[in-house]
């Protein structure tokens, strides 16, 4: 395949409602788009970088720059380009994970799209459905949070991610756990907000049966974290710490987890997604796929991963309108307590131009190679 012109396209979509965590409150996501255009057809890509940097090193504005100046030219200077090549020919360039993975992913649909090859087929899925859960941000007062999780109890979702910070932990889980008893599927997410000196007080989530609690420490504290786990008969997961396959070994080696959360634009891209995937289906530790607000088509990619048979436990891939009044794709939809994994070539979705359209902020198409 090569590669004729690599569209970049910022999108800004209003949330339903602000989301919060120990990071930021987000009331919009900030998406950007890729679009590459190919001698074998166009393909579709998302950048999950927030608008500023707090998940992540990488956000939005740094991410455009790198493609532009970067990524961009490295693959439009290569022929015979495939999805399995993209990795290789971008990493003389350090880092970035998530504008990488944007890439690889475009190239891929367009890939899969000409072969007539489905996303989930291409990556090993073997399911037709998954079963995704919630993730509910920190939502004062209790009272309040109680009512939007029964409501999406109500809308058949089996499982619940609480985001927690110090100050705000055990006593809305409390509630939660007594309001919707002990057979809800229940989690917590801190994103690193919690340090060694909390251990005493983490241990406390011991009592309400959690599936696991997820990045209680910073990314960096490997150690803190296998410190944590020998103190704590709750699970712990991982996910900002989890970068790549090799950092996802030597977290289960050191014993800092013993589940994993795999976000493909964290880890470099859907290919890197499943190789971390393999690597802990043959250690026997569980993983499920996390979730960065996608739009449609990351949604539709992520569906396509959470279909390998490692991710038995539920994923954050809510139906679109958990997110979104107007998705960029025709919407996802909960049925039975599940979400459908697109069968159509490549991503399996169509984009609704004319709403892009509407929502592009800035676009710019890259077409020649920097001097």
């Amino acid at each position: 395949m090569n590669l004729h012109a690599i569209e970049l396209r910022l999108v800004r979509l209003p949330l339903v409602s602000a989301f919060r965590s120990s990071l930021s409150t987000e009331t919009a996501r900030e998406a950007l788009l890729v679009r590459v255009e190919s001698d074998e057809g166009e393909g579709w890509g998302e950048c999950v970088a927030g608008t500023d940097p707090f998940y992540s090193c990488e956000y939005v504005d740094s991410a455009w720059l790198t493609l532009r100046r970067h990524l961009a030219p490295r693959l439009l200077a290569t022929t015979e380009l495939s999805g399995s090549t993209v990795a290789g020919v971008l990493a003389p360039i350090k880092g970035h994970r998530m504008a990488k993975a944007a890439l690889e992913m475009a190239v891929l649909d367009a890939e899969l799209r000409a072969a007539g090859i489905s996303f989930s087929s291409y990556l090993g899925g073997v399911s037709s459905a998954v079963t995704p859960g919630v993730a509910v941000g920190i939502i004062r007062p209790v009272e309040e949070l109680l009512e939007r999780v029964q409501a999406y109890l109500e809308e058949g979702y089996l499982r619940v991610k609480l985001k927690v910070e110090p100050g705000w932990d055990l006593e809305p889980v409390q509630a939660v756990r007594e309001r919707f008893g002990g057979d809800l599927m229940l989690q917590v997410d801190a994103n690193g907000s919690y340090r060694r000196s909390d251990l005493a007080h983490l241990a406390l989530f011991d009592e309400f049966s959690l599936l696991f609690i997820e990045q209680p420490l910073h990314e960096e504290d490997l150690l803190g974290h296998a410190q944590l786990a020998q103190q704590l008969t709750t699970p712990v997961c991982l996910d900002e710490s989890i970068v790549s396959a090799q950092s996802a070994a030597s977290a289960i080696a050191l014993g800092a987890c013993s589940v994993v959360n795999i976000k493909a634009g964290r880890v470099g891209g859907y290919l890197e997604a499943r190789a971390v995937h393999d690597f802990c289906l043959s250690a026997n530790v569980p993983v499920w796929c996390g979730g960065m607000l996608e739009t449609g088509l990351g949604r539709a990619a992520n569906l396509a991963l959470a279909s390998l048979p490692g991710f038995t436990l539920p994923g954050d891939i809510s139906a679109s309108d958990r997110y979104f009044h107007q998705d960029i794709i025709p919407p996802f939809r909960l049925s039975g307590g599940q979400i459908a994994v697109p069968t159509g070539p490549g991503l399996g979705v169509e984009v609704l131009r004319s709403v892009v359209e509407e929502l592009t902020t800035r676009s710019e198409t890259v077409s020649e190679l920097e001097p």
